[in-house]
């Protein structure tokens, strides 16, 4: 009797091993997940329940720590990329992708199969094979009648057969709430899910790929990822206003307009048809402003700490509420069933709109800065020497706003695109409330300048521009008047050698005259007039145009 009973309960055993044994798919995408995890969302439109037995015989399972997994790929080890366009708005569609990235010198070609990058090096070496997987030549779809059994996904269902579906080989199985979808493609996949009935709040996306090998599948890389479903309009604002030095700090100036750009999250073009109106409260007791526009400016005049609150509005479309139940109208005995009252409903296909909301706060700072910059001088700059590879340009410049603490001028060809060269200046702040800067810069040459010239403070910068006509250097320039009197000196220096022959010829005529005062002048009158003959012979030319002779009332 006994062994009866030990018969039969090896055969109880017998028969509940293949139920012990078969795998589901949340024991091979999440162990974490509970078997009554699907009963707390909906359906998704094209999702099957991870309660679905997995065929571990075609796509083996692996644990994390399994060694074969250094071994699913030739040359390395591939990862997946999982993205998505989160946050959604409930109702919306949300996309994920996942990308595959293979080893370093290995891409995949146009039949999908994966080859070896010409021309590229890794750890070991170039490849003497030009295929790391060729499947097209693989006899691994096969055409025979007994070669379909392993065109199938995991839980059994076959592949769909469309055109280029051979060139498709890896296998994708995307899992979420509970549920699951397979999808063959290539090194890449997309799949998107209609929120309507996704639960809001943070989940996980959780993705498998496979490789084909033959007449089985291996896996090569797993990768999860968090998204959002909410109820709230994904709103953010960009803030720009000119002369700002850092858009990013929320520190703006005061008594110039600020730009507000309201960007709504809507990949899905979920919004296209809604309405939507944007509420502004700037926090300076200037009112709510409402505004259908997501572009708006506004100025604030003081300075000080204000309160930015913006709530966007969105109606969208949406289920009808059920109408409420009409209270029977009280019957007479003698009315017969035919006179039972008829209540109204909407029809099923009719729509209604909910109205979303989205917010956005702010606290900015907003300061004292420059306002305004410009050049209302240019002049040339005369040098006493000559310098033809360095001529200078002096720059008025005026500007609105608190003193600049600092200078920078960039000078560019006409077309403002090749940098020549950039110089910055500190700006002594004590030089006066007025803003009132004369600025000298250095020219490589004449010809016409782009100048980008700003002036900047720890919150602002001032930019102005201009193209700057540099002339050449004129003749009666100071350089010519330097050359000219370098002639002059050596025509001097004749002259001087000349009188000191002349005296000495002459010493005992002068001795004779010393007695006489009036022979004195006359010698004098003719000693002057011969001089002058005797500079016009070795210095010829017209004496007027001699720039010495200006400065020969202050040199005598």
């Amino acid at each position: 009797m006994e062994c009866l009973y030990c018969f039969l309960g090896f055969l109880l055993l017998a028969a509940r091993l293949p139920l012990d044994a078969a795998k589901r798919f949340h024991d091979v995408l999440s162990n974490e997940r509970t078997s009554d995890y699907m009963r707390e969302h909906n359906q998704l439109a094209g999702w099957s329940s991870d309660e679905n037995e997995w065929n571990e015989k075609l796509y083996p399972v692996w644990k994390k720590e399994d060694p074969r997994w250094k071994n699913s790929w030739k040359g390395g080890h591939v990862q997946a990329i999982l993205t998505s366009d989160s946050p959604a708005l409930v109702g919306s569609t949300i996309t994920f992708v996942v990308d595959l990235v293979f080893p370093r010198c290995q891409e995949e070609d146009v039949s999908g199969n994966i080859v070896y990058e010409k021309n590229c090096r890794n750890d070991t070496g170039s490849s003497p094979d030009l295929y790391v997987y060729n499947w097209t030549e693989e006899d691994g779809w096969g055409n025979g009648p007994n070669q379909h059994h392993h065109h199938v996904y995991p839980d059994g269902r076959p592949f769909p057969h469309h055109p280029g579906w051979k060139r498709c080989n890896f296998v994708y199985v995307f899992h979420t709430l509970g549920q699951y979808l397979q999808k063959l493609g290539r090194g890449s996949a997309r799949v998107s899910i209609n929120t309507a009935n996704v639960t809001l709040g943070p989940q996980l996306m959780e993705v498998i790929v496979y490789r084909r090998h033959r007449h089985t599948y291996v896996p090569i890389a797993k990768v999860k990822d968090v998204y959002v479903v909410t109820d709230h309009v994904p709103v953010f604002v960009t803030m720009y206003q000119k002369n700002d030095r850092n858009l990013s700090d929320e520190t703006f100036l005061r008594d110039l307009p600020i730009m507000f750009n309201v960007l709504i999250h809507d990949p899905s073009h979920f919004l296209n048809e809604s309405a939507i109106y944007y509420k502004w409260n700037f926090g300076d007791n200037t009112g709510l402003f409402v505004s259908n526009n997501p572009t708006l400016n506004h100025t604030y005049v003081l300075n000080g700490t204000f309160s930015l609150n913006l709530t966007v509005q969105a109606a969208v479309p949406g289920p009808c509420p059920s109408p409420a139940p009409k209270p029977p109208k009280p019957t007479s005995p003698l009315s017969s069933a035919g006179d039972s009252p008829l209540e109204l409903r909407k029809t099923p296909d009719e729509t209604c709109h909910i109205n979303r909301y989205g917010y956005f706060r702010a606290t900015l700072t907003i300061v004292d800065g420059i306002l305004e910059v410009n050049i209302i001088q240019m002049t040339d700059v005369l040098m006493p020497a000559p310098q033809p590879d360095n001529l200078l340009m002096d720059f008025v410049v005026t500007c609105q706003g608190i003193m600049p603490t600092e200078v920078c001028t960039v000078v560019s060809d006409p077309s403002c695109q090749i940098t020549y060269n950039t110089v910055c200046d500190p700006v002594d702040v004590n030089t006066g409330d007025s803003c009132f800067l004369t600025v000298r810069r250095a020219f490589r040459g004449s010809g016409t300048y782009c100048l980008n010239l700003t002036l900047g403070d720890d919150t602002s910068l001032a930019l102005t521009s201009t193209l700057v006509p540099v002339p050449a250097r004129d003749p009666a320039s100071p350089s010519s008047m330097a050359n000219g009197a370098l002639v002059s000196v050596g025509c001097l220096a004749i002259f001087v050698t000349v009188i000191t022959l002349l005296v000495y010829k002459k010493h005992k005529e002068y001795k004779y005259l010393i007695g006489n005062g009036t022979g004195i002048v006359v010698k004098g009158k003719g000693l002057n007039v011969f001089l002058n003959h005797a500079k016009a012979m070795f210095c010829p030319g017209n004496q007027e145009k001699d720039p010495l002779l200006k400065h020969q009332p202050e040199t005598v």
